[in-house]
């Protein structure tokens, strides 16, 4: 396992890296509210056609970043039980252990078509965004435009996430000179590395933006974004979901 002390960031190749993520994921004591595991993916065209490269993982308490390599470890990294019997599945799947996501749609479609699992206990962040809006709600938005638009970032802040971000799109995007497979390299671009943990670090504060504006709000809504999350989840796992089209980016109907 790489570790970067500096960054707290560690890159999870082996079966024995995956029992460190379960041991700290199947903490007793982590931290419910705020939730303390926030979850994204990278991969090619992430969903039931695609492939999963990287799966990040951020918790919240310690501030450590793992980057587990489901390109390398494939089934593995689901399946390895640390000494208590407990998988990385099993975590995924629970519903005692919140995970925020940002547009779970296509990430529970991926990982529910190619390794069976089934997420639940998920906080769905685009959600959250959408209910605290204060403008139309017609469309979603994605997460670089409500990192854009809600994140309290210095100038050079800003700076440094924006150098990060263009790196990243310039190495993996077609339209940009890049290449999806780039993701499966390894050992992994340090620039692909940066991206793939700059948003799932940022998550958190995402969290406490929506999350303190649904404080004031209608209990009924926190109500509407759990219940549209399952909604989600029960969809991208049934046999006839799409993924992709212009339909990923409208609000849910009744909302």
């Amino acid at each position: 396992m790489n570790t970067s002390t500096i960054l707290t960031i560690s890159l999870i190749d082996t079966p024995e890296d995956i029992i460190e993520l379960i041991d700290s994921l199947g903490h007793s004591d982590l931290p419910t509210s705020p939730p303390s595991v926030y979850i994204d993916l990278e991969g090619i065209n992430i969903g039931r056609k695609g492939s999963i490269a990287i799966l990040q993982v951020y918790i919240r308490p310690n501030k450590k970043t793992f980057l587990v390599d489901v390109h390398t470890l494939r089934e593995q990294a689901f399946s390895t039980p640390n000494s208590s019997g407990l998988t990385l599945k099993a975590i995924l799947e629970s519903t005692f252990i919140p995970k925020v996501i940002f547009d779970v749609r296509n990430d529970s479609d991926a990982l529910y078509s190619h390794f069976g699992v089934k997420l639940q206990g998920v906080i769905d962040l685009q959600l959250m965004e959408l209910a605290t809006r204060a403008h139309s709600q017609k469309f979603l938005s994605g997460l670089g435009r409500c990192m854009d638009q809600d994140l309290v970032q210095t100038p050079e802040e800003l700076e440094v996430r924006s150098a990060i971000k263009k790196r990243g799109v310039q190495l993996f995007a077609p339209e940009k000179g890049g290449r999806y497979e780039v993701f499966n390299d390894r050992p992994l671009d340090p620039a692909i590395v940066d991206y793939c943990v700059q948003d799932v670090q940022l998550m958190p504060q995402l969290w406490n933006i929506y999350n303190a504006k649904l404080s004031l709000m209608d209990k009924r809504w926190a109500t509407k974004i759990e219940r549209e999350t399952k909604a989600r989840l029960l969809l991208s796992q049934s046999p006839g979901f799409n993924g992709k089209g212009k339909h990923m980016a409208k609000a849910p109907p009744t909302w």
